[in-house]
């Protein structure tokens, strides 16, 4: 995938006026006027520059097939949910869950609530008419600015996001999540290892590089026999 233009220069446009505004909500202004990747989405209509996250994630690792059914978790503002409904196409199915409402995005059902809910569970796979190929996951806990209590929030949200994934995704499936920079622990990696074929770290070019976030890469769910054996 061709990185947008303008891609590792530095800031370029400042905020006229700092009125109202903290310190660090005018730098997250500045970054996001002159990040390249924000730009490039507004141009392309995505409707958040994590699109280009997914999109480089699935040129690397052919994550997306026509015809698949895909979840997206935690999926607001729906820039992943928007890429999925691209790469499956008319014959797949997409069904994006967060706790908050989205605006409706052609071609995916989206659902409001929380995905350790069993109806929302059970809705989901109504939803997809079938267990999921493909359970993304973008989310992220709210970070307390400590390394050690964020890395350990984020490792128990991917927990609970790969126990949802166990229980619907079909064999041959895989699983995407939001890690931190550590990669995920020894426990959560084999059990990882253990329930799909392979196991993959990766940070995309469009993930910014002062960001301590990472993906996970799960391929070829070895089936409803392996979660079994917890």
């Amino acid at each position: 995938m061709k990185t947008p233009t303008g891609a590792g220069r530095g800031l370029t446009t400042r905020l006229r006026t700092a009125k109202g505004r903290t310190t660090a909500s005018q730098r997250w202004l500045e970054r996001q006027l002159n990040d390249p990747y924000v730009r490039a989405a507004k141009a392309a209509g995505w409707r958040s520059r994590a699109a280009f996250k997914i999109l480089e994630l699935d040129e690397k690792y052919h994550l997306f097939r026509p015809g698949q059914r895909v979840v997206d978790l935690g999926a607001a503002p729906g820039g992943w949910t928007q890429v999925a409904v691209q790469r499956v196409g008319e014959r797949g199915k997409v069904v994006a869950l967060d706790l908050l409402p989205m605006d409706v995005i052609a071609g995916a059902t989206l659902l409001q609530g929380d995905f350790q809910d069993a109806a929302v569970e059970q809705a989901v796979l109504d939803a997809l008419d079938g267990p999921a190929d493909l359970v993304l996951s973008d989310m992220a806990p709210n970070t307390t600015g400590h390394n050690a209590t964020d890395h350990l929030r984020i490792l128990g949200l991917i927990e609970l996001a790969l126990d949802f994934a166990g229980k619907v995704l079909v064999p041959g499936g895989a699983f995407v999540a939001k890690v931190f920079q550590g990669g995920t622990e020894r426990d959560l990696l084999n059990r990882l290892k253990r329930d799909f074929a392979t196991v993959r770290h990766a940070k995309p070019p469009s993930s910014r590089k002062d960001s301590a976030e990472m993906y996970v890469v799960a391929q070829g769910f070895r089936g409803a026999s392996a979660d079994a054996g917890r």
